[in-house]
């Protein structure tokens, strides 16, 4: 059988078991040509808490379950992923708009996410701390429950990345995937780790709306959150757990720019910006929005690649050889579509794109940008390139860090030291020297600063930080004598 076959999940949300949502039945759709591909069941506040309810009674034996045994699950779950890597392209490429391409990179980043959280149930999780007259122990245990809140634009992976280190720990684990994706973001990994043996009530799947996120947030018995999303909704997240004095590892947005140095190889310059602006529509966190380039390559640069912009195909992926797909919906494509209209008004220079037919977007290259263009200026979150001349690496590195955001910043240059020196100058949560900004690895620790978010999800020692508690045990051979 399939493993995702409709029959079973069909209007349906994940609770250990295949049931229905107190909120009704939400309908999947294509955005390429806006088909109903099926539906899922939604869930309500309600259904939260019982979710919250059920996720607390079956973390106690799952986080006393063998390390060897909680690492099989998660290693059958990668294979699994691998295994039905067709059909879950197919879903992929159809619900959230993605190219192939794109859909691959996905599912192999949440098999490998899968694959490194095995690793986690053997790694130490503790230390032995000097202290003469008893055993003093600091450990991590468990938080307990883990509320995931996950986007439209990776959603396999970006689910994934907080799902299986969290599972891997010991912990319980309920998803609230954007509805919009909900089979790529929750459907997908439900019937994976149900395959895979991860025993029932660990894992629940709960497509909603903003109710039922709120719900997930509210709830006293979810020590952690782990979202992704817009830094709007970010902050809102944010600051309620704050009040709730519970963790919140935000995930948010970004702005990000490419520094194209002097020295810098023009063509291979031109396929960084082009990849790190245009992949999956600009619908990335880490996406390129900032292009600057030193001024002695800059016409040619805004040359070519507007050259690619116009080359690259865009369609329907699921039926055409295309490179860019559709916008996820009606409402993002009239931000991205008001964005670049602003910024022509304002003074920006279109040299390729800018126009929509139907739920597509032409890659957008706009020249002659400043602070005062909003597609410079905002997140666009589309496929939209803003390219900004510079004369000295000191004013490079004032442009770079003139943003709220600091999540990704890509450097070309023939010197990498230079590149460093350079990197050292703006905030950022990550740095490619002689790459573009959209880059992750599930080995290594992803997050930015400022309004990109807090916390730090991926690789082995952050993943233990992020999903367990620090737990002090001390021992002593008789009980201790006081004088009173």
């Amino acid at each position: 059988m399939a493993l995702l076959d409709s029959s079973i999940w069909e209007g349906k949300l994940f609770t250990g078991r295949w049931t229905g949502g107190s909120a009704g039945v939400g309908e999947v759709r294509e955005p390429a040509t806006s088909a109903v591909l099926g539906s899922v069941g939604l869930a309500a506040a309600g259904d939260v808490t019982a979710a919250v309810e059920r996720a607390t009674r079956a973390q106690r034996d799952w986080a006393a379950t063998p390390p060897a045994q909680r690492a099989a699950v998660l290693r059958r779950a990668a294979d699994l992923l691998t295994q039905h890597a067709g059909e879950i392209t197919e879903w992929i490429v159809r619900e959230s708009g993605s190219v192939r391409l794109k859909a691959g990179i996905e599912i192999e980043g949440a098999a490998g996410e899968c694959t490194e959280s095995a690793a986690l149930t053997s790694a130490p999780h503790g230390e032995l701390l000097p202290d003469g007259a008893r055993l003093s122990v600091q450990r991590r245990v468990p938080a307990g429950v883990v509320g995931v809140i996950s986007p439209f634009n990776f959603p396999l992976l970006l689910s994934m990345r907080s799902v299986a280190p969290a599972l891997a720990l010991g912990n319980a684990v309920v998803v609230k995937p954007d509805a919009r994706t909900a089979v790529c973001g929750g459907v997908v990994i439900a019937r994976v780790f149900e395959e895979a043996g991860l025993p029932e009530g660990v894992l629940q799947v709960l497509p909603g709306g903003a109710d039922s996120g709120a719900a997930l947030v509210d709830d006293p018995r979810v020590p952690i959150i782990s979202f992704t999303g817009s830094t709007r909704a970010g902050r809102s997240v944010g600051a309620r757990a704050g009040e709730l004095l519970k963790r919140a590892h935000l995930e948010l947005g970004g702005n990000s720019a490419l520094i194209v140095c002097e020295d810098a190889d023009l063509d291979a310059a031109a396929s960084c910006g082009a990849f790190g602006s245009f992949l999956h529509q600009g619908q990335i966190c880490m996406a390129t929005g900032r292009h600057l380039v030193h001024r002695s390559l800059y016409d040619r640069y805004v040359e070519k690649l507007a050259e690619k912009a116009e080359a690259l195909p865009v369609g329907d992926p699921f039926t055409e050889d295309v490179v860019l797909g559709p916008i996820i919906d009606d409402g993002q494509l009239a931000h991205v579509t008001d964005l670049v209209d602003r910024s022509v008004a304002a003074g920006a220079r279109l040299v390729a794109g800018g126009k929509a037919s139907g739920p597509f977007f032409r890659p957008t290259v706009l020249a002659d940008c400043h602070p005062g263009i909003p597609a410079y200026a905002e997140e666009v979150f589309g496929p939209v390139a803003s390219v900004r001349p510079f004369d000295t690496a000191d004013e490079a590195a004032e442009m770079a860090a003139d943003s709220e955001y600091g999540l990704s910043l890509g450097i070309i240059t023939s010197d990498p030291a230079a590149g460093l020196a350079l990197a050292d100058r703006v905030p950022t949560g990550l740095v490619h020297i002689n790459d573009q900004t959209v880059n992750d690895d599930p080995a290594v620790p992803f997050g930015g600063v400022g309004a990109s978010g807090i916390g730090r999800v991926g690789g082995a020692r952050a993943n233990v930080e992020a999903f367990t508690e620090t737990q002090w045990i001390t021992v002593r051979s008789e009980a201790a004598q006081y004088p009173f």
